[in-house]
């Protein structure tokens, strides 16, 4: 599933999704032995699936093939990955037809003039990691490989529409909208062709002529109108208006919702009301099923965390599934989405690295393209924990701040910190998000009082002191099942303890608008990466890695349920 509801009506979509063949690649002889035109060797899987599932392939980490036939009717075919781990070289008949990297986003690529009948699609995929690699080697999630999101092969006819980005600006009352639809067209026929494009979004309608040669690319915009008939996305009212779009030939069916996000006097502003984050992060991760998350468990877990009383989620680390977030517009669930620049590993010589800023800004642009339209995504994350205490961190946090926010839209553009009383980037944030974890890693449940103060000192000499704050990771890992009456540390009683003491202390504070806890459930890490895991586990979950609630669970939630019977818009 890559969305909630079908995208097109006139284009054939054919799902590829199901049984492929596949083999891993441990010596790296695929290529020389050519198995982009048939994989020796090797046994049936189902995509989307991730390898480590696999008896035997739990810790392979490398190269491995994935093949699956296919009839088509031929013509301009465009092939759509929903995500793949990391870098794949797509083979269309034993020829290649594209590169990708990165782990957590869709992509596609269009062969023309392909020939009716039977054909062998082939994916080269590669999770290993070096000095360049986004993320990097030593990460506190699991490293799986595969085809992790749904595959699709679609036959383009005549003038295509490929995607589509809804451009607005709210008047300061809020009652009325300045809009343009932005879209990327692409003649897939042999011939240049002009057609009308027809556009219809929240009452408005737009008609016009546009140009294209044979093969031709480009990208197209709507008159810009005004419209005032309209109700805002929030948390009590998520309102969602389709936007449907045609050729004469093709379409496309999205939805969008209106709603203004701002840092205004210290505060988060959601449409001009004070918005004050009750959250948690959450891997896209199961012990049974890694990355490719089936969609009814992630209805469960929104339904899970909305039972706590969080308001917002936090993607950690990478871009989540286009369905989980539709799932949020849905419920008015806001949503913080970032790319997998996970601060270990990321040393000054990455940071300063040209490839690896690039691929940084080529997966920004990317997560921006296929997110835009989500009106529960009102934080763009640049990256988690880097040294940001550098002047290499200063200079790609200057970097990514600008580029978000320009081609963003209406977002806060943030990233976490574990440089409290360091950091020398925080001018290039809206929000300062800080992760620390006073009471495990360091000092005890009653440093943190000092650890508040410190900071609020620290950002008053940074001459920051009206910018907001949110904690965006603390807390302390407990084995399922672990009970004591002492609350040692492991315990749950610890842990709840712990987070009960944080959030009392932070919920209270005005320099604070928001949390996000660490975490919503375990997830397996890595087993010999350096980090000291129990199980192979990070255990900081309020539920084990099954969705077993444990004692943290439930204080947290009296905490948070409690704040929003206080107030509706906390």
């Amino acid at each position: 599933m890559t969305r909630l509801f079908d995208e097109h009506i006139k284009r054939a979509v054919q799902s590829l999704d199901g049984a492929w063949k596949f083999a891993t690649d441990p010596d790296n002889r695929g290529d020389s032995e050519r198995w982009q035109r048939g994989i020796p060797n090797a046994q049936t899987v189902i995509v989307p699936s991730v390898w480590n599932t696999q008896l035997g392939l739990l810790e392979y980490e490398g190269v491995a093939w994935y093949e699956r036939q296919f009839f088509s009717h031929g013509g301009t075919l465009r092939f759509v990955f929903g995500a793949v781990m990391t870098e794949s070289r797509v083979y269309l008949d034993g020829e290649e037809i594209g590169y990708h990297y990165g782990g957590f986003c869709p992509f596609e690529l269009i062969v023309r003039d392909v020939t009716s009948g039977e054909h062998r699609l082939t994916v080269r995929v590669d999770n290993s990691f070096d000095e360049q690699s986004i993320p990097q080697a030593l990460v506190d999630w699991y490293h799986c490989g595969g085809i992790i999101r749904s595959v699709s092969v679609e036959r383009l006819e005549g003038v295509s529409i490929l995607s589509n980005r809804v451009e607005y600006e709210l008047s300061d009352d809020l009652c009325e909208l300045n809009l343009r639809v932005a879209l990327e067209l692409y003649n897939a026929s042999e011939k240049e062709i002009k057609d009308t494009i027809r556009v219809s979004v929240a009452g408005a309608d737009f008609e016009f002529e546009s140009l294209l040669k044979a093969g031709e690319c480009k990208e197209e915009f709507t008159n810009a109108v005004k419209i005032t008939d309209f109700s805002l996305w929030s948390a009590e009212n998520p309102a969602l208006y389709d936007v449907k779009i045609s050729t004469s030939s093709d379409d496309l069916f999205d939805r969008v919702g209106f709603r203004k996000i701002c840092v205004s006097d210290g505060k988060i502003l959601l449409n001009g009301s004070e918005y004050r984050i009750r959250g948690v992060n959450r891997h896209e991760d199961h012990p049974d099923f890694g990355f490719a998350f089936p969609s009814a468990l992630m209805r469960r877990d929104i339904d899970i965390a909305v039972d706590m009383g969080c308001n917002s989620l936090r993607g950690a680390h990478y871009p989540n599934n286009p369905a989980f977030v539709d799932m949020l517009d849905e419920r008015g669930i806001t949503f913080w989405s970032e790319i997998p620049i996970w601060g270990v590993g990321f040393e000054e010589s990455v940071l300063l690295d040209p490839v690896v800023i690039r691929r940084g800004e080529e997966m920004h642009r990317e997560m921006v393209k296929h997110y835009y339209n989500h009106p529960s995504i009102i934080i763009w994350g640049m990256h988690n924990e880097i040294l940001s205490d550098t002047v290499a961190g200063l200079e790609m946090t200057k970097k990514y701040y600008s580029l978000l926010k320009e081609i963003g839209g209406n977002r806060i553009v943030t990233y976490a910190s574990n440089k409290a009383l360091s950091d020398i980037s925080f001018e290039y944030c809206d929000i300062i998000c800080l992760n620390q974890y006073n009471g495990w890693y360091e000092g005890d449940i009653e440093s943190w009082g000092k650890f508040i103060e410190d900071f609020r000192a620290y950002r008053s000499k940074l001459g920051f002191d009206n910018k907001p704050v949110i904690m965006s990771e603390f807390g302390g890992a407990a084995v399922y099942g672990h009970r004591n009456f002492e609350t040692y540390r492991w315990s749950e009683e610890y842990q709840a303890r712990l987070l009960s003491h944080c959030l009392n202390l932070f919920l209270g504070d005005p320099m604070m608008v928001g949390t996000y806890i660490w975490q919503f459930c375990d997830v397996r890490t890595s087993y010999e990466a350096g980090i000291s895991r129990a199980r192979g586990y990070n255990n900081k979950g309020l539920l084990n890695e099954y969705r077993n609630p444990k004692a943290s669970f439930f204080a947290v939630k009296e905490i948070y349920r409690n704040i929003t019977k206080q107030t509706k818009t906390f």
